[in-house]
């Protein structure tokens, strides 16, 4: 289906940031070397960049000025999204700067103060400075209370100071609750910003305007007419390098907490009064805040954790994550989790929403499927129909960003036969395909103080406070039959079976 392309509504390109200096903490890391230096560049080419922009990189690399612009200029060359022009690489160079230096050390913080008064002289920053910690997450008080000491997170004269920090925020609701006191030590809410790059995906992003922006939509989307919905994000990787972290994390903090809950904040939200970012985030909350908590036994019955072993793609051999690199021999960290929850408000009571994630899954995909309630067969019953199936709305989000709705018609003959049918809107086809990072709009939001994809400190701790009875109870139950799915399979038999139970099944997308 190609739709038209008239009546299309905005404001236009919007505006440009302001002029600020980004100042990066973990410049030489994987990053800001393979996402955010290619998203400016990115910006730049959009018009967003602000003319008057700089970059401050820091490391612990002993090296100068010129082999750090050297250097960043090799990354940008490797990992833009295309060719980096002649123009645009002089550009870069005469707005890069370092300053070199261990994090923990307050000398450090002593010489950035120097650079960046010298770096707004120069280059017209005016005093605006967003602080991105690429760094990790240990690190993030430290930083920010460093930061706070030099008196480098001060507003003043209508400059303003703002800090980036990276998901994990905490591994559990009290370390999530002692980062939140950390930072509010030193920053007020309003100057951070917690960042998932996932709510960068224009789909993501989408979800809110698909709903509230059409009219047909919106009255269906609730108990009465919604069977159940279903959330996925399945990687078809394995750790690949992060089988340190990983092993400590597993899939439900790396997962749940943030990419699954914010797909499941949008879907269920209520519409806000605004587009504004706080009445925006205040219906987000709400969702998290309404979760159905977990009780032991609840845990037994509506969540399943599983691990990859060994399996077989395109006919070649593939290692069980107890194989992985960094990973113990005898790990019981779960790769896989499939959970089915509710949320007790008006608009959803007793509508089950089902989320599950996991690694080495048969393909990468991410969606959000909404069933709908199916009508009574009592009209069809003097026909040859013996069955109809339920319409469903799918949110695809990865890899191909789009909208599809499954419906039922009649097949052309003489009896009453139905086929179903898709109607399919794919954003590429429409809006044209962007080579993009995912991390621009993030860090375009982030200069302008438009903070309505970022997590607010209540989101993280109520993300954390439904998750802390799983992980409560599953420090009571090790897992006693890992692994428990072959690589490249859809997961352990329980999930399937917890579907079961309920007369449904997971989607094979």
């Amino acid at each position: 289906m190609v739709p038209s392309r008239s009546h299309q509504r905005g404001h236009g390109a919007g505006r440009d940031a302001p002029p600020c200096v980004l100042v990066i903490f973990g410049a030489a890391g994987d990053l800001a070397r393979r996402k955010l230096l290619p998203a400016l560049l990115n910006l730049h080419r959009a018009g967003r960049l602000a003319r008057d922009f700089a970059l401050v990189g820091l490391a612990r690399a002993g090296m100068d000025q010129d082999a750090f612009r050297a250097s960043l200029l090799a990354d940008l060359e490797a990992f833009a999204t295309s060719p980096l022009e002649p123009h645009e690489r002089d550009r870069f160079e005469r707005q890069l700067f370092y300053v070199q230096g261990g994090f923990e050390d307050p000398g450090l913080y002593a010489r950035l103060d120097a650079c960046l008064s010298l770096v707004d002289a120069e280059c017209g920053t005016e005093g605006n400075h967003l602080f991105y910690l690429a760094t990790p997450p240990e690190l993030f008080p430290v930083i920010a209370d460093r930061l706070g000491g030099a008196g480098l997170l001060d507003e003043r004269d209508g400059q303003w100071r703002r800090i980036i920090i990276e998901k994990p925020f905490g591994r559990d609701l009290q370390t999530a609750r002692a980062l939140n006191r950390q930072l509010a030590d030193v920053l007020d809410e309003h100057q951070i910003y917690r960042i998932d790059h996932y709510l960068g995906k224009e789909t993501v992003q989408n979800l809110m305007i698909f709903r509230f922006a059409n009219g047909i939509f919106e009255p269906v989307w609730n108990r009465r007419y919604v069977d159940h919905v279903q959330i996925t994000v399945a990687e078809s990787v394995g750790v690949e390098k992060r089988g340190g972290y990983y092993d400590a994390a597993g899939a439900l903090r790396d997962m749940v907490p943030n990419h699954l809950f914010q797909l499941l904040a949008l879907t269920a939200m209520e519409p806000p009064i605004s587009f504004e970012a706080d009445a925006v985030r205040d219906e987000r909350v709400k969702v998290l805040e309404a979760i159905r908590p977990l009780t032991p036994e609840r845990v037994r019955e509506q969540v399943v954790r599983g691990q990859y072993g060994e399996g077989v793609y395109m006919s070649d051999p593939v290692a069980g994550y107890r194989q992985e690199p960094r990973v113990a021999p005898g790990s019981a960290t779960e790769t896989y989790v499939a959970l089915k929850l509710f949320i007790d408000s008006w608009r959803w009571a007793d509508v089950p929403f089902y989320l599950r994630t996991g690694k080495r899954l048969p393909r990468r995909v991410s969606e959000v499927a909404i069933q709908f309630k199916c009508p009574p067969l009592v009209l069809f019953r003097k026909t040859m129909v013996e069955r109809l199936q339920p319409n469903l709305l799918i949110v695809r989000i990865q890899p191909d960003e789009g909208i599809s709705l499954r419906f039922e018609a009649k097949v052309p003959g003489a009896g009453v036969t139905l086929g179903t049918v898709r109607m399919d809107f794919n954003y590429a086809d429409y809006f044209g395909s962007e080579l993009a990072t995912g991390y621009e709009t993030l860090l375009y939001d982030a200069m302008v103080g438009d903070s309505t994809l970022f997590y607010r400190a209540d989101m993280v701790e109520a993300s954390w406070s439904a998750v802390a009875p799983v992980l409560e109870a599953w420090r009571e139950m090790a897992p006693n039959t890992f692994p428990n799915y072959p690589a490249y399979t859809w997961g352990p038999e329980a999930a399937d079976q917890m579907m079961r139970n309920d007369g449904r099944s997971w989607r094979r997308p």
